[in-house]
């Protein structure tokens, strides 16, 4: 087993890492990392970011947003949780959970921490979650990461994602305390985040005599950056898994009620209409076509109708109310 360290915290950077360890260094060895990002929602490959994510709290508290190349649910990480990878040759065989996991056990045990794999892809503590992980393939390798809840901001976690309409809003804290738990819960002795991920690296790397450490050359971290440019802090990476979906919302601003009807498409806008009591030197056609290819989010819609002239053409609606209402 190769370890290499990792001391950022951008999550753009360490999934860049990722790629460039699968894709291009291609180790005979399985590769292990261990990381922790600033707060940031990981989206899985095929989730639509508009149904899983509370947009406007996310904005609100800087909260980073990325897409894995991986499938599954979305993950809350701050700097009070971490996460592992294991990059490995894919041999052709059938995906495995137990064995990437069975490390992360192990060194749980040396902690006094009895954790269980749930027979899905989650880890518990007596029935509670404290680790979700993915697994694909990409190129000649197969990639899984997993999440580690060790002291994470759980009230946080559950506001900057949606809830199900089944569920009741004020009982989802409650709710989500009943069914995770962070591992710091259930050490004998309290630790920081940064003694428990030395504690865990030293016990995954002693259960291999044949562990060693890599250090990334000032080239090949060069190179990382520029694969997470290009495949993870990018709105078409971000947005284009998103399945086409409809949206329909009515404001009421100072100059009257709009009603805006969108058709949204991997992210953009692909058809709009508009109604409401408003005044306009506009028609509603001219209104709607203003939105046309924009990205359904807050910055891109008010750069992008600002750009279309649609400032002040809508009687005392603005162009930054607008968006700042839709994003």
């Amino acid at each position: 087993m190769i370890y290499i360290e990792l001391d950022s915290t951008n999550v753009y950077e360490n999934f860049g890492l990722e790629y460039y360890l699968a894709m291009e260094k291609l180790f005979e060895e399985t590769v292990f990392l261990f990381w922790r990002t600033t707060p940031t929602l990981m989206l899985g490959r095929y989730q639509n970011l508009m149904e899983e994510i509370n947009l406007p709290y996310v904005r609100e508290k800087g909260i980073h947003l990325v897409r894995r190349m991986s499938g599954g649910g979305t993950i809350y990480t701050d700097l009070g949780g971490w996460q592992f990878s294991f990059i490995d040759r894919d041999r052709g065989e059938e995906i495995d959970f137990r064995g990437y996991l069975s490390p992360i056990l192990n060194a749980l045990e040396k902690l006094s921490v009895h954790g269980e794999f749930n027979g899905r892809n989650d880890l518990c503590i007596a029935g509670r979650k404290f680790s979700g992980n993915a697994q694909y393939r990409l190129g000649k390798s197969i990639v899984h990461h997993g999440s580690l809840l060790f002291d994470t901001d759980i009230e946080q976690m559950v506001a900057s994602t949606k809830v199900d309409e089944c569920k009741i809003r004020s009982k989802s804290i409650q709710s989500v305390r009943e069914r995770v738990c962070n591992i710091a819960e259930h050490l004998q002795e309290k630790i920081s985040p940064e003694v428990f991920k030395r504690k865990m690296i030293e016990a995954i790397m002693a259960a291999d005599p044949k562990s060693r450490e890599y250090e990334l050359e000032s080239s090949e971290r060069e190179r990382v950056s520029e694969l997470a440019r290009e495949h993870f802090e990018n709105k078409e990476k971000l947005y284009g898994k998103n399945p086409k979906f409809s949206i329909e919302k009515t404001g009421r601003f100072p100059g009257g009620k709009i009603q805006f009807s969108f058709e949204v498409k991997e992210g953009r806008i692909q058809e709009a209409a508009v109604s409401g009591d408003f005044f306009s030197t506009l028609d509603e056609k001219e209104i709607a076509e203003a939105f046309i290819g924009l990205y359904f989010d807050k910055d891109s819609l008010y750069e992008g109708l600002k750009s279309r002239n649609l400032e002040g053409k809508i009687y005392r609606i603005s162009a930054e109310e607008i968006a700042e209402f839709l994003g």
